[in-house]
């Protein structure tokens, strides 16, 4: 594979997201919702992944998602997504939520997973994430 090539998508599809946690996504506890996490992860994760691919990505699986501390409710996450792992047809994304108060510069990474992709083509086969040509 092209080493500088997957380095240079790498860089560019990293993705960033920030979010607001409101009581609507939030339990009895007052936190965040475990589901509405995983959510908003697969979605940042997806844009990450198809900002490297420039295809049609889905979601086939996830690997050890850890909550290390719980999410309040009134407090500012920022979701941050990278493409670790690059294969023929698949990619493997992490996904770090961070979370950040909102009268300090204090950040706590709060959850990490891993998310997996595939890309596909017209008839939702897999696809080569890049032409055989480029990686050559």
């Amino acid at each position: 594979m092209n080493k500088l090539l997957i380095q240079k998508r790498e860089e560019i599809s990293e993705t960033r997201v920030a979010k607001m946690v409101f009581p609507a996504t939030t339990n009895h506890y007052d936190t965040l919702f475990g589901g509405i996490a995983l959510q908003w992860m697969d979605e940042v994760a997806y844009i990450a992944a198809t900002r490297f691919a420039r295809k049609t990505m889905v979601t086939i699986s996830t690997e050890q998602v850890d909550f290390k501390h719980p999410i309040p409710s009134g407090i500012l996450v920022e979701l941050i997504a990278r493409v670790v792992h690059v294969g023929r047809t698949s990619l493997k994304v992490e996904v770090s939520i961070f979370l950040e108060q909102l009268d300090s510069d204090k950040r706590t990474k709060a959850v990490t997973g891993h998310f997996n992709f595939v890309a596909v083509d017209s008839n939702k086969k897999p696809t080569p994430i890049f032409d055989e040509e480029i990686m050559s």
